[in-house]
């Protein structure tokens, strides 16, 4: 087909549309006539077209194709607050007033005051045709973004976790750079060296009582001695890990304690106590050779292996993520050592006696339940996790000053630790029953 056909005019040939294309006079560009429009009102349209391109106001038709090529529709990437308004008035040189938002619509800017919103819904309804699969990708795009800032804002709500770490950055005691995986590491370790909650039971001449009595006289003499409090906390796991797999008779439990102080001395302290000091008060009743003794079996039977995450480990770093002060820290160490009189608390990780103690006397100091998301985050203890252990040691509270065992109570009974025995135990964590 070379031509238009002379005697078929209404026929367009390849060369008229050629033409056209070029910008000629064909009978193609004649049958356009005055609907042709210039190319960048086209490109335009084509840009910022509403999502449906048979969206209206519902006017008539002369009005809609007045209108067509002054109004475009940008979609509200986020909501159209004063200063994103001002922004697009200034973008695109128009009034900041011909800017409106609605919840289901969308954004059309114009020079004339016919700019309004138009409303997605009746663009459906009233389309005549399919929407274009564009339009339909952006619809999707923009529900994507809206769900983005609703959990973007949802993030802004939650509460921060603080870096703890930062304030030490510059101080190379602070090793900021290995904490959290030494903890880390402590943490994975800390049940390897536990003993079994039920290791009494294999004992036939000393029970959990007789037990609990050797501790709380080791903690007096450890205040006597003026000991590091690393020295106590690893004598109690030297003494524990060792009646674990040795049975001992009841005269001789006494010699365990007292050496096992001396092996934490000789691990954790400058100056060490000699072992005349430990014989005396123990009112004589070893002699130095039966301590070397003890001291050679309990070493091997542990296979030297001293280097043992104990609880106050994790009670200096939970400490430090309380940002606590005095009066807290010392209630702390006052919960924690009850707990290492007693038996029953060996079936807990140390870590997770640490996180107790520290969450009990947040308690009973404001009286309100205290563990938030910093807490939570750098001891991996949740306040769920934490609720029985906490209960137990409320009742340890209560009972400090009672019984026989009251070595703990009066230590802390005193100006050197605060009076932090006399506080008034925390129980409304026992009335709760959480």
């Amino acid at each position: 087909m070379a031509g238009p056909d002379e005697n078929n005019p209404g026929v367009i040939g390849p060369a008229d549309v050629q033409g056209a294309l070029r910008g000629g006079t064909g009978k193609f560009t004649a049958a356009i006539g005055n609907n042709r429009r210039a190319l960048t009102n086209i490109n335009r349209n084509i840009v910022g077209a509403p999502p449906y391109p048979c969206a209206v106001n519902k006017r008539g038709l002369s009005e809609r194709e007045a209108n067509c090529s002054k109004n475009a529709a940008i979609p509200v990437h986020r909501p159209v607050t004063r200063k994103f308004a001002a922004q697009l008035a200034n973008k695109h040189q128009i009034k900041p007033e011909d800017i409106s938002r609605s919840q289901h619509s969308v954004l059309v800017l114009s020079d004339s005051e016919d700019c309004s919103i138009v409303d997605v819904e009746d663009y459906k309804t009233g389309c005549e045709f399919s929407v274009p699969m564009f339009v339909q990708h952006t619809e999707a795009m923009l529900e994507e973004i809206d769900r983005m800032d609703e959990v973007e804002m949802e993030d802004v709500d939650r509460e921060p976790i603080m870096d703890i770490d930062n304030p030490d950055s510059k101080n190379p005691l602070a090793v900021v750079e290995y904490i959290d995986d030494l903890y880390n590491f402590y943490t994975k370790t800390e049940r390897s060296h536990c003993v079994p909650p039920s290791y009494m039971t294999q004992q036939f001449d000393i029970n959990e009582r007789m037990r609990g009595i050797l501790i709380d006289w080791l903690i007096e003499v450890h205040y006597k001695f003026e000991l590091m409090e690393e020295t106590l906390y690893l004598t109690v796991n030297l003494i524990d890990r060792f009646l674990a797999v040795n049975q001992v008779v009841r005269k001789k439990l006494q010699l365990v304690g007292v050496t096992a102080m001396l092996l934490a001395c000789k691990y954790e302290e400058v100056s060490v106590p000699v072992v005349d000091d430990l014989i005396l008060i123990s009112d004589k009743a070893y002699s130095r050779q039966e301590v070397l003794d003890m001291e050679k079996l309990m070493i091997n039977t542990l296979k030297f292996n001293l280097s043992v995450p104990t609880p106050y480990v994790f009670m200096r770093r939970y400490l430090k993520t309380a940002q606590s002060d005095r009066k807290l820290e010392l209630l702390s160490f006052f919960m924690m050592e009850l707990c290492l009189v007693e038996y029953l608390m060996i079936k807990y990780p140390p870590s997770l006696l640490a996180a107790a103690a520290i969450y009990t006397a947040q308690c009973t100091l404001n009286r309100s339940k205290q563990w938030n998301k910093t807490n939570e985050w750098y001891t991996s203890y949740s306040e769920e996790q934490l609720k029985e252990c906490s209960r137990l040691i409320v009742t340890f509270h209560q009972n400090a000053g009672t019984g026989k065992l009251t070595g703990v109570h009066r230590k802390y009974s005193t100006s050197k630790y605060g009076y932090a025995a006399r506080t008034e135990p925390a129980n409304f964590l026992l009335e709760d029953r959480f």
